[in-house]
């Protein structure tokens, strides 16, 4: 199974939460992305549990998707149309000018991004797309916001790998091969109770790491100023996207 030399694994451990607790990216986000290239194959790099290829299949014949994580994979949603692989960002198996569209959603920061653009380079057709997002933290409500505010800054601050600093930059230090192509703007949207939002802050890579050093769930240390802050009806829940997307 390759995973490679730098592979760091954050979220085998918390696969089944990953698929049953993260947010869902727009539909419109993907309707965009297929109309800027050619509709044959996509390949979903770090599909996680698949969400952005079960997507991808409703604008692509074939979804080929990849993810180092043999536990992500397992997990991931089965469609007629995806297929899914094990393999690296930077190693992906895939055949050469075969692909017309490569997605990335909430993971391009953890790449060797100089490998994994020459490989997205070698397997992407003429006139080919890559398109990345990313997310920062959501919105819901000032008091709300406040609560999660301190949970990601002072309580496990300290955990949050070095590579959380490219998204809180909007991946805008990371150069993209070809050219720049524009896009509308896109946010996700879920309407949540607290329990849904407290299984979402589980599944932070931050959380997991405090609760791997301390043997305490940091969730649990701000769920009462969380639930009182949020009440007992379902909120809407808000994370602005950035999209980079780029044609060779």
């Amino acid at each position: 199974m390759p995973t490679g030399p730098n592979f760091k694994d954050h979220f085998s451990a918390q696969s089944a939460g990953y698929a049953q607790h993260r947010p869902h990216y727009p539909r419109e986000l993907f309707a965009c992305l297929a109309g800027l290239t050619g509709r044959r194959l996509a390949w979903a790099c770090a599909t996680g549990n698949g969400q952005a290829a079960v997507a991808l299949a409703d604008h692509f014949d074939r979804v080929i998707a990849t993810d180092a994580s043999r536990a992500q994979i397992d997990a991931a949603a089965d469609h007629p149309v995806v297929s899914y692989r094990v393999a690296t960002a930077e190693e992906s198996g895939l055949s050469e000018d075969s692909v017309d569209l490569v997605t990335i959603g909430q993971a391009l920061h953890w790449f060797d991004t100089g490998r994994f653009f020459a490989e997205a380079s070698r397997v992407l057709v003429e006139g080919g797309v890559i398109a990345a997002w990313c997310y920062e933290l959501c919105t819901i409500s000032p008091a709300c916001d406040r609560v999660v505010a301190g949970l990601y800054n002072e309580i496990v601050g300290a955990f949050w790998p070095p590579e959380r600093r490219l998204i809180e930059e909007r991946y805008a230090g990371i150069v993209f091969p070809g050219k720049a192509l524009a896009t509308p703007e896109f946010e996700m949207t879920a309407e949540w109770d607290v329990d849904d939002m407290l299984g979402y802050l589980r599944t932070w890579s931050a959380c997991q790491s405090y609760l791997g050093e301390h043997g305490e769930d940091p969730v649990a240390l701000i769920e009462d100023e969380l639930r009182t802050a949020w009440g007992t009806a379902p909120r809407t829940v808000r994370w602005p996207l950035t999209v980079r997307v780029a044609g060779l």
